[in-house]
């Protein structure tokens, strides 16, 4: 559905995309894809969400059909071994098990990539941060659907999250122990 030309469309997704994948390929059986599922019709949900969902009526599983929920073809190769974990909300960690998870599979950083940078992106790293995470941001495996947010939150992210990292694939890849690029510096 971010991919697609919905209301959601992610215009930049096309050119993070390669990105993105270069980042998965990397350790794909260490890849989760968390997924934003959302009401499967209008008017759906708890709270504002239901609000959310008559205003947002023509992204609702019903209006768009359940194969736009998927991944882009792209990544959804990777899956197995990577993982894909679906949210109704934002953030991850809200009304799930996703931290359990990742504290069971002793996961003390977390890099993420995807879309969209002043939404789920930041509702995932807030909760990482405050969960006690490391968290390493990919600055050109990030897209929004509106540039001025997006230069926004970029902003915001490289100068008041301090204690956390951000790099551009390049420099992940090739300092990340086990990754092809690595293996080839070394």
């Amino acid at each position: 559905m971010f991919a697609e030309s919905t209301d959601w469309k992610m215009p930049w997704l096309p050119r993070v995309l390669p990105n993105i994948v270069s980042v998965t390929a990397a350790h794909p059986e260490r890849t989760v894809f968390t997924r934003f599922i959302p009401a499967q019709k209008p008017g759906q949900g708890a709270g504002m969400w239901r609000r959310y969902y008559e205003r947002w009526g023509s992204v609702t599983i019903d209006e768009l059909g359940p194969e736009m929920i998927g991944l882009v073809q792209d990544l959804a190769r990777f899956v197995p071994p990577a993982r894909i974990f679906d949210k109704h909300v934002y953030p991850p960690w809200t009304g799930s098990d996703f931290h359990e998870q990742l504290r069971a599979a002793q996961v003390d950083t977390i890099i993420i990539t995807g879309g969209e940078t002043d939404v789920c992106v930041l509702a995932t790293v807030l909760g990482a941060v405050d969960w006690g995470y490391r968290v390493i941001l990919v600055t050109d495996a990030l897209c929004s659907s509106a540039d001025e947010t997006h230069d926004s939150m970029m902003n915001i992210y490289m100068n008041r999250f301090g204690q956390q990292v951000v790099v551009t694939t390049e420099t992940l890849l090739g300092s990340w122990p086990g990754s092809a690029r690595a293996r080839l510096v070394s």
